[in-house]
């Protein structure tokens, strides 16, 4: 009897898995398996919500494989050593795993298959990352030419089904899953296919849901909400795709459906822009696949010399919500409590740390990195360098978000800053924003006194700017 391992990474589901599928083609029974890594699961930028997030949607994988008659295997050490011994064990023949672009995962990779017979299918994004190039074979460096690269490449949006039995070796012993702190109540995500798969559909229909509603299905207000930090307007989906708890393919494909099914440019333009942060998605990994380097260093070599001031009294301020700006410190405590910050609020808490206080992205790179759920190198890596002004397509340097206007714009009425700032609570609406021009009769009349119940504004905003664009300047 022929025997096949699914070596799961970041492929957490059943259904439209390239990976599970070729096993099951090439073998009569297949083992899953996944590998307790010390290199990952003890990593410094590993953090603790990330980790219980994937533990939890290991257990999910193993419920709903021993549904289909099969089970997790789960063993602990280095990759290769791991894989020597099971396919010795259980001679099988071939092991079938979902190719990565991370440095360290194509590190590991190539040593596996040198000595065991890896055979690597596509599946973390919707192209694999070397297959939207210029017509010279150079890979893109620039968003907009990749997007239209991207899109005129024919996609393969036919979805493969989930398994229904999957024959697994009874005789195999297992190790626990690490006994990890749960997820707190305040992380909004509940692991597992199942949840990925309801969240898309509640977010963007499927292709069973009748007109009326898909019309009426967030996804298509998605470009007029998706930046209002008061309002739930993103589809939350960044940590299901983060382990593949669903595939980027039927991301995309959601987005298809929309625009194949609205009959208006109106309700195209929601799946439009969404399509658009997929993209993003895809093109990040692309960068980090050809230039591995951006893990470590700005992608513009000009801007590598930038002289940081590095302050860690600030820097722990940012940390801990208590910059004094409202909108940065709410969304910072967003992110400490729930493991997840919204994608406006990253940029500009990200702004307001490189550009304000002027401390190297890198050090709010790994920050993110320790507390997001959804933390992808690629994606993380990415979104700090462009709003450093110092990756591939960036910002430009002297685009300085003010941290004022972007409250009253994307919080206008300030009901995200006192959902994370309780001690904001009673501060009118034209304040909220800019506590710092209360009167000291309005302050104690809001439970606000500015040093006792919240902190005055660590830099000057105006200041701040001037200093930083003269430090790049000189870098540059």
């Amino acid at each position: 009897m022929s025997t096949a391992v699914w070596w799961i990474r970041r492929d957490l589901r059943l259904a439209d898995n390239p990976a599970l599928t070729a096993a099951l083609a090439q073998a009569d029974q297949v083992i899953p398996l996944f590998i307790l890594d010390p290199h990952l699961t003890a990593a410094p930028t590993t953090g603790a919500k990330r980790l219980a997030f994937l533990f939890d949607g290991l257990r999910a994988l193993d419920a709903d494989l021993r549904a289909r008659g099969s089970r997790l295997l789960v063993l602990r050490g280095a990759p290769l050593a791991v894989l020597s011994h099971l396919i010795e064990t259980t001679h099988a023949h071939v092991i079938v795993a979902q190719a990565d672009i991370s440095p360290y995962a194509r590190q590991r990779d190539a040593q596996v298959a040198q000595r065991l017979p890896l055979q690597l299918t596509p599946g973390v994004t919707v192209f694999p990352p070397d297959a939207v190039r210029k017509a010279d074979g150079a890979p893109y460096t620039v968003f907009t030419p990749f997007s239209r690269a991207w899109k005129a490449l024919p996609p393969n949006l036919t979805l493969l089904p989930a398994p229904t039995v999957i024959p697994t070796p009874a005789n195999l012993a297992s190790e626990p899953l690490p006994i990890t702190p749960a997820l707190p109540a305040s992380v909004p995500f509940v692991a597992g296919e199942a949840e990925a798969q309801r969240r898309l559909q509640q977010f963007a229909g499927d292709g069973s849901t009748e007109l009326a509603e898909v019309l009426a299905a967030p996804i298509v207000r998605y470009h007029e909400e998706r930046d209002r930090t008061d309002l739930d307007g993103t589809s939350r989906l960044s940590p299901y795709l983060r382990f593949g708890m669903i595939s980027a393919r039927q991301a995309a494909a959601a987005a298809y459906e929309i625009l194949h099914t609205a009959r208006t440019d109106a309700s195209r333009r929601g799946a439009e822009v969404w399509l658009n942060e997929l993209i993003w998605r895809e093109f990040y990994a692309s960068i980090l696949y050809h230039f591995p380097n951006v893990l470590h260093e700005a992608f513009r070599p000009e801007l590598r010399t930038i002289a940081w001031d590095n302050n860690e009294a600030f820097f722990a301020a940012w940390c801990e919500g208590r910059t004094g700006y409202p909108i940065v410190d709410a969304a910072m405590r967003q992110l400490v409590q729930t493991g997840w910050m919204h994608n406006r609020g990253r940029m500009i808490v990200a702004s307001f740390l490189v550009k304000d206080v002027l401390i190297d992205w890198r050090w709010g790179e790994r920050f993110f990195m320790q507390h997001l759920v959804d933390g992808d190198p690629a994606a993380n890596n990415g979104g700090w360098q462009w709003t450093a002004g110092v990756g591939t397509d960036a910002a430009p340097y002297f685009r300085i978000f003010n941290p004022v206007l972007q409250g009253e714009k994307f919080d206008p009425n300030g009901e995200f800053v006192r959902r994370w700032l309780p001690e904001l609570a009673r501060v009118p609406a034209r304040f909220i924003h800019r506590p710092w021009e209360m009167t000291p009769m309005e302050q104690r009349a809001a439970g606000c006194v500015l040093g006792q119940d919240y902190p005055a504004p660590i830099v000057d905003h105006g200041a701040a700017r001037e200093r930083t664009l003269a430090a790049y300047q000189r870098a540059g």
